[in-house]
């Protein structure tokens, strides 16, 4: 078992990850900007180190003040959390490098999966379905067009070291996918340093599965899946498990071939296979991996009793996979939305502040993932997440029950939030009827945010 962790990450994954760890007798070394002296994953770690001014790449994205944070602390590991280097190959590298040992996958593993491209490939090679579209980078217009006489329109073009959503086109006609690509490639090139695109044809009205993986780089197992189709601008803000929308024999396929694939690469760790599902062809497709702890893993975790952050330490301490698939039964539902600081009726504009009183939800299956307390000042420099509300019930429909009540019960006094956005959607037919796809969210506040005017208490 490893002793003594470093944990590379900020906000409710640092409280999250440092807790895990001391559950297991780890001891937790914290790292923070000028802008994280107070957070409160600083306060409950063992230790704490700082790394530099607020601006991420001057501290939490800092190699080297991270490295000599480990070194001079004496820790034996480090997790990135989510964000951040989490999903560096470098980093990985550099941590292995330094003796140190990086609780999730190899930086080769990073590199093929992290590569959206390569992913295709090794997925392809694993007999995993792919979205139709290119099977490598496109070299150029001409190659475009040789592949769209068998993808048709629309199309989405995408970065191949892409994520978040960032150097993404979707193109209705040639004319419209000229004047994208290289909008898309220069967008790329200044998110990622990688100006390489691949392309997909677009599957109308997807919805947007996952299937959470554990490896040790010899075995794995699945957790099951979970949906996130409710979608704001290609970023995830409603996640729940399981989905209602599989039959058994499609959730059997689609979790098999997410074990398939996390055995192919050799993968250690927790990480999430993302399928789009096609309802109407009752389809799935393999479009990317995540190398890394996802924001939206307490769902998994809340219907199948594990402890993946747990699990992710004793992988990296040289333990083999514990668990069974047998052993991984999941029971009832569970429902997570992302409380931000951001104003849904003003265009989710960020809404940084000072949380004058906090009160917290309880009660049964009621869990609440957050780094806030009474006098904490959210920082303008970082994303803008403040917690994470998790129910679980024993039906979809009492775990959106409780979702109502267990919002209604949470006062973040001080800012503006995304609570009025989750209490209309838990209410809204749609919603409860699971009729939803990746774009329904965006039609649906195209007529409802003016009315999502959140309560800004003193």
């Amino acid at each position: 078992m490893l002793k003594k962790l470093l944990v590379a990450n900020r906000g409710e994954i640092a409280v999250r990850v440092i807790r895990a760890a001391q559950d297991l007798g780890i001891a937790t070394v914290a790292v923070y900007s000028d802008a994280d002296r107070d957070a409160l994953h600083v306060q409950i770690a063992d230790e704490a180190a700082n790394i530099g001014p607020p601006a991420a790449k001057k501290s939490y994205l800092n190699v080297a003040n991270i490295l000599k944070a480990a070194a001079d602390t004496g820790c034996d590991a480090v997790h990135p959390g989510y964000g951040f280097l989490a999903e560096n190959a470098d980093f990985a590298d550099a941590c292995a490098g330094a003796g140190l040992a990086f609780v999730g996958p190899s930086g080769d593993a990073i590199r093929t999966m992290g590569d959206k491209v390569a992913a295709r490939s090794a997925a392809h090679a694993a007999g995993v379905p792919v979205v139709p579209g290119s099977l490598g980078r496109i070299g150029s217009i001409d190659e475009a067009r040789h592949i769209l006489i068998d993808t048709g329109f629309p199309v989405m073009i995408k970065a191949a070291a892409g994520g978040g959503g960032r150097g993404i086109r979707i193109a209705n006609d040639l004319a419209e996918f000229e004047a994208a690509f290289p909008q898309a490639a220069a967008e790329a090139l200044a998110a990622f340093g990688d100006g390489g695109l691949y392309m997909e044809k677009v599957i109308a009205k997807a919805r947007h599965i996952e299937v959470q993986v554990l490896g040790d780089g010899r075995d794995a197992v699945h957790c099951f899946e979970r949906e996130c189709s409710l979608q704001r601008r290609r970023q995830k803000v409603w996640e729940e498990a399981p989905s209602r929308a599989l039959s058994p024999r499609i959730r059997d396929e689609l979790c098999a071939s997410a074990v398939r694939l996390t055995r192919a690469v050799g993968y250690s760790g927790a990480g999430t296979i993302e399928y789009l599902y096609d309802d109407e062809a009752d389809r799935f497709y393999f479009i990317e991996m995540n190398t890394r702890i996802q924001v939206e893993h307490p769902v998994t975790e809340m219907i199948t009793g594990i402890d993946l952050v747990a699990e992710m330490l004793r992988i990296a301490g040289g333990e083999p996979l514990r668990l069974r698939q047998s052993d991984i039964i999941p029971r009832g539902h569970a429902i997570e939305v992302r409380l931000n600081a951001e104003d849904p009726s003003r265009d989710f504009a960020p809404f940084p502040g000072t949380v004058s009183a906090l009160r917290v939800p309880g009660g049964p299956g009621v869990r609440f993932e957050s780094m806030l307390y009474a006098g904490y000042t959210v920082p303008p420099f970082y994303d803008s997440l403040l917690a994470k509300l998790v129910v679980h019930a024993e039906t979809r429909e009492a775990a959106i029950t409780r979702l109502v009540r267990a919002l209604s019960e949470t006062r973040i006094e001080g800012l503006r939030t995304t609570k009025p956005l989750f209490l209309a959607l838990a209410k809204d037919d749609a919603v409860k009827a699971n009729a939803v796809h990746t774009r329904w969210l965006e039609g649906w506040l195209a007529t409802h945010s003016s009315r999502l005017v959140p309560e800004l208490e003193p």
